[in-house]
């Protein structure tokens, strides 16, 4: 599997191989202010072996933030805490991308100041629950955003992006998938407006292309990057004529010169390679693995030319070192699904390393 460890050249940036750390949440930001800790940094340098990591979903506004202990880039006490993570994952030869995600309807007043809810294309609720400091809550009925904050959103994305820049990213992937707020915009069941964001397909694609133009004119088409998952149901999304609408977007972004699009395959392979023809640049690919992690098996999408890049979730939380057993073929440690998602090293920073 000579491909998959060999160096890729990615815009500017020279990867070590072709393994890439998928953006997982891991909720171990401070609770106060949103600011990465000293255990992330630790988290993220560990497993800075992987050509590209992309981190954690972060917010980039006060009311992006959908889930509790989450971090963000809209202060710049965020800025200065991420370039402690930066910094790290750099010293230890790595790459780092921030994964920008505005959670939109998928959120819960308790978590954001008094007198905010969550926002999203239109005043419909998601039928889900979600994680908030007293439990399980039902998701509310979301503010419909006018026009006016609709552009607002877009330039926090774009100031997101500046300061992730300025806390030494590499670049940023927009999260436009698992029914966060771009893909409520992309999708017909979250989207029921009538004016210039929704209605026709065109409307529809256009807050997420807009970001894009805006992310890239901000800090360079080779420093931003889009990740979809077209047809995921995930967080009450559902989607018809997959490959009309992602088509269209993937024909929409191209001339922005993108980092990568990065596929969170949901659906059948022949959408993922009419995709892969249909975009320009570097294709990030973690493939559908029903039943199990994506795993070695895999590496022959990249042999076969169906991905430049590999994206690996589960496999590298329970593996740092995830890129060197991969071409042993093994052994992995097992993940523990109870510590996904908490506030301590337990699950964490304490998976072995083989050496």
């Amino acid at each position: 599997m000579t491909t998959a460890f060999s160096p890729f050249q990615l815009g500017d940036v020279t990867l070590r191989n072709r393994i890439v750390m998928a953006p997982m949440t891991r909720t171990r930001a401070d609770a106060t202010d949103g600011t990465p800790t000293e255990l992330m940094a630790e988290y993220y340098s560990q497993r800075a072996s992987a050509g590209l990591i992309v981190t954690e979903g972060v917010q980039p506004s006060v009311v992006g933030q959908g889930y509790p202990f989450t971090p963000g880039l809209h202060t710049q006490e965020q800025v200065a805490a991420w370039r402690k993570v930066t910094d790290r994952v750099h010293a230890a030869g790595g790459r780092i991308f921030a994964q920008l995600m505005h959670t939109g309807r998928i959120g819960h007043p308790s978590l954001l100041p008094d007198g905010l809810i969550p926002v999203g294309a239109s005043a419909v609720a998601a039928q889900t629950r979600v994680f908030t400091p007293s439990g399980l809550q039902d998701c509310v009925t979301p503010k419909e955003l006018s026009e006016a904050e609709i552009l607002d959103t877009i330039d926090d994305f774009a100031t997101a992006a500046r300061h992730a820049i300025e806390a030494g990213f590499d670049g940023v992937e927009l999260h436009g998938a698992n029914g966060y707020l771009l893909h409520q915009f992309l999708a017909p069941s979250s989207n029921r407006r009538t004016d210039g964001w929704g209605g026709s397909l065109e409307g529809r694609l256009r807050l997420t292309v807009e970001t894009v133009r805006a992310v890239a004119e901000a800090v360079g088409g080779q420093r931003t990057a889009l990740r979809i998952s077209p047809g995921n149901p995930f967080n009450d999304i559902s989607e018809d004529d997959l490959e009309t609408t992602y088509g269209a977007l993937v024909e929409a972004i191209n001339p922005f010169g993108l980092a990568y699009l990065h596929i969170a395959e949901t659906g059948g392979r022949s959408l993922t390679n009419l995709l892969r023809k249909a975009f320009d640049g570097t294709f990030v690919l973690n493939p559908n693995t029903p039943g199990r992690p994506t795993g070695v098996e895999e590496l022959e999408l990249l042999e076969d030319g169906t991905a430049d890049l590999l994206s690996y979730g589960v496999l590298f939380l329970a593996n740092p070192d995830l890129p060197a057993r991969l071409a042993d073929g093994g052994p992995f440690n097992t993940p523990d699904p109870d510590t996904f998602y908490g506030r301590d090293a337990a699950g964490y920073t304490d998976y072995p390393s083989k050496s």
